[in-house]
């Protein structure tokens, strides 16, 4: 029998790890002496106590380590899918020291730019604004980027070219759209795909695709890199809002979100002080 000092010292792991190890079911002792506590170990724990070791080594949780000593046969597809998620964080992490490097390096600010008048097609994009929590905008990236997918095969399939960025902004052209998005299940936002295509083309899309035509305007516009946050999102509308014009306003109520490769344009319409209220796409 070895004691914990032995067997701490042979298996390089503290005596007080060894003791949290064992409060977890990880590393049970052979024997534990009812009377002073003292704890001891087998030559054949060496081996459990390794693969504990390199099991935690390689992040695992002491719960999925407790989970894959339980059952054998599923450590492995446990191993794999803990490799997954830790390559997932590995690529997120890498996305937020590209955007802390352009972020210090030179802090976005708003700028005035003229947005020409396009056609455009638009179709709603289904489901929430969010997942089950309200700062995760991964279901809605996702949905928005299959909606983009779903108009350009329809504006391909009918002959037209599309001719642009797309761009998301909120459901409320219609007074059934603003009734929709003011319920959980939405939708919230509707996608914009600039297209060149002549009336035949156009007459032909799919019935949840409508043709439109986008007027120019001037707009306020902010690009702050990588993907989607709540955080990201009210630092643009801030910003814009924010921001000193002569007499008008960005009207962040009918902001668009143009998806770059590399990060999100938040754009707003410049209006004047003195300007009716009107919706438009």
């Amino acid at each position: 029998m070895l004691s914990i000092s032995d067997f701490s010292d042979m298996c390089h792991l503290t005596p007080q790890t060894l003791r949290f190890y064992h409060s977890e079911g990880l590393l049970v002792p052979a024997e534990v002496d009812e009377q002073t506590g003292y704890r001891s170990y087998t030559f054949d724990q060496v081996e459990q106590a390794m693969l504990v070791t390199v099991l935690r080594g390689t992040g695992m949780s002491v719960k999925l380590v407790r989970r894959a000593l339980d059952e054998p046969d599923t450590a492995s597809d446990l191993l794999q899918r803990h490799i997954g998620e830790m390559e997932h964080q590995r690529r997120a992490q890498d996305e937020a020291i590209g955007d802390a490097r352009v972020l210090l390096g030179a802090w976005p600010e708003p700028r005035v730019r003229h947005a020409p008048e396009m056609s455009v097609v638009s179709k709603a994009v289904p489901g929430p604004s969010a997942g089950d929590d309200p700062g995760d905008w991964g279901p809605a990236d996702a949905a928005f980027t299959a909606t983009v997918a779903e108009v350009v095969a329809a504006v391909e399939s009918c002959g037209g070219v599309v001719s642009g960025t797309p761009w998301r902004t909120w459901a409320n052209e219609t007074p059934e759209q603003r009734r929709r998005s003011n319920t959980a299940e939405g939708p919230h936002w509707l996608v914009k795909v600039p297209v060149t295509a002549d009336e035949k083309a156009l007459a032909a899309l799919p019935g949840d695709v409508e043709a439109q035509t986008f007027e120019a305007r001037d707009e306020l516009s902010i690009s702050i890199p990588g993907t989607s946050s709540m955080a990201k999102f009210g630092t643009a509308i801030s910003r814009l809002a924010a921001h000193p014009l002569e007499a008008a306003f960005a009207d962040v109520s009918r902001m668009r979100q143009i998806v770059h490769g590399d990060g999100i344009e938040t754009a707003a319409p410049i209006r004047g002080l003195d300007e009716a209220d009107t919706t438009a796409p």
